[in-house]
């Protein structure tokens, strides 16, 4: 039980400070912030394969499946999203 309050916690303590810092950076800082993160959720991804690999059970195996999906999700929206706003900077025409 105390390792699921303790959990919370860090889970809620992460969330907020992650809001509180993307709230305070400003608009030129977004696209390289977004590669950045892409970076950071490739390692999910291999940590989420990992988990999913050593598994013992068929949950564990699912949940480590959904992570490998939901982080896979995560680093081609965050590309997208990145080459949208890098052209944004392109000159019309070319």
């Amino acid at each position: 039980m105390e390792t699921l309050v303790l959990l919370l916690f860090v889970f809620i303590l992460a969330a907020f400070l992650g809001f509180e810092l993307i709230q305070k950076v400003p608009s030129q800082l977004h696209t390289p912030l977004m590669s950045g993160t892409n970076a950071i959720s490739g390692i999910t991804v291999v940590g989420a394969i990992l988990a999913c690999g050593v598994a013992d059970g068929a949950f564990g195996k699912w949940l480590g499946f959904a992570a490998i999906v939901l982080a896979t999700v995560n680093i081609v929206g965050g590309y997208v999203v990145t080459d949208r706003m890098l052209g944004m900077f392109k000159k019309k025409g070319k």
